[in-house]
């Protein structure tokens, strides 16, 4: 004891300061050392659980994008499908509505033609009702009248002055 003595420290102080210390340590670690630990290791445990988090949510954000691109390329391929489909369907309605004009066409022609052959089966039958009217009024008047050259030349002139308006007739019509 004498060597603390000597450099003026006193043993039984020493000894309080030291059992002071300890109490200090120990009541500095129950009060504070312990409850930072614990507020240090619940905000690192917070940091992790948020950094976790951030990359759950990166990866879910990847996942939806490369899903959202898929839907996105589904859309197209249904959109060029719908787009392909619509014209097919135009091709074939304009491939029918040209069939269907041809059909009408040659209805119309059809119907023309026999229009047509109507009018020229009149026409003939008209001509050969004046004809043979002509003929009866020729037979009448040839015989009735004996003949020599001068009335056979007023006669076949006379049919012809008959005629005439006949065929004026025919050619208007044609």
């Amino acid at each position: 004891m004498g060597g603390f003595a000597s450099l003026g420290i006193s043993l039984p102080l020493l000894l309080a300061f030291v059992i002071n210390f300890i109490i200090l340590l120990l009541l500095l670690k129950k009060f504070l050392f312990k409850p930072v630990l614990n507020m240090l290791d619940e905000r690192t445990k917070r940091v992790r659980e948020s950094m976790e988090w951030a990359e759950a949510t990166k990866r879910d954000y990847e996942q939806a994008k490369v899903e959202v691109q898929r839907q996105i390329e589904k859309g197209r391929q249904e959109v060029q499908a719908i787009i392909a489909q619509a014209v097919q369907k135009g091709e074939g309605l304009k491939e029918e509505a040209r069939r269907e004009a041809a059909v009408q066409a040659k209805a119309i022609v059809e119907k023309a033609r026999l229009e047509l052959e109507a009018e020229r089966d009149k026409m003939v039958d008209d001509l050969r009702k004046e004809f043979v009217s002509l003929l009866i009024l020729a037979s009448e008047k040839v015989i009735r009248q004996t003949l020599d050259k001068e009335r056979q030349s007023k006669l076949i002139a006379e049919t012809f002055e008959q005629v005439r308006p006949f065929s004026k007739n025919y050619s208007e019509r044609c």
